[in-house]
């Protein structure tokens, strides 16, 4: 397989399955629609990603 096409498919692939993971089995799961839970969907996947780049930051700095 090509290496330039390859990143691509799997993130399409991964997306794909998380799509269909949330059209056919999101509505099985029992999450009450309030402000509080909207917040937690809104801005975990920020806080995880800040952490991340954060800790790489943080381990790249010349000691």
């Amino acid at each position: 397989m090509n290496t330039n096409i390859s990143p691509i498919l799997k993130v399409f692939s991964f997306s794909a399955a998380f799509s269909l993971a949330i059209k056919y089995a999101g509505p099985s799961l029992s999450i009450a629609s309030t402000d509080f839970n909207a917040l937690i969907a809104v801005f975990t996947p920020s806080i995880i990603l800040a952490a991340i780049l954060g800790w790489r930051a943080w381990q790249q700095q010349p000691r």
